[in-house]
């Protein structure tokens, strides 16, 4: 499934949001993949983070790192912003963002995940996830909307998290 939307940035650049289901990420030119985010479920419920310096909720995951490859940075950033280990994770689908300025793009992978705590989360280490909250999956808008593309990350993980049992 594809989805196309528009989104006005912070600095008001107008950005093209291109989603597109995908169960490998292995066709993607990897020097464009910029970021992996996870829809983690525990015991059920969604893993969101809470973004202080932004005061957003959201996906855990971030920025893939120079040598390492997507799931590294997928398990890191998890660890990381939730202190939680990724027990399983499937490629949901990705997002090219592009800059409407000069048509450059760069894409956002998304997985879902099976994960449980290492112990209680006590601070991100980038210091930008300063809480976490395990949720209801079916009540994510109380926390973030994202539109269609948003609505189609969330029904592809829950589909796709049924293989995990």
């Amino acid at each position: 499934m594809n989805i196309i939307n528009n989104y006005k940035g912070h600095a008001g650049v107008e950005y093209i949001f291109e989603y597109a289901d995908e169960d490998s990420f292995d066709d993607l030119d990897s020097s464009k993949c910029t970021q992996t985010y996870g829809v983690c479920f525990h015991d059920n419920k969604l893993v969101i983070g809470y973004n202080g310096k932004k005061k957003t909720w959201g996906l855990i995951g971030g920025t893939i790192e120079k040598g390492e490859t997507f799931e590294q940075t997928l398990i890191r950033e998890i660890q990381e912003e939730s202190n939680m280990e990724v027990l399983s994770a499937l490629p949901i689908g990705y997002q090219k963002v592009i800059d409407t300025r000069d048509d450059s793009f760069y894409y956002q992978l998304r997985y879902v995940c099976s994960v449980q705590p290492h112990g209680p989360f006590v601070s991100d280490p980038a210091d930008s996830i300063t809480e976490i909250k395990l949720v209801d999956p079916n009540e994510y808008k109380q926390y973030f909307d994202w539109g269609s593309i948003g609505d189609r990350i969330m029904e592809r993980a829950l589909e796709l998290r049924t293989k995990f049992n």
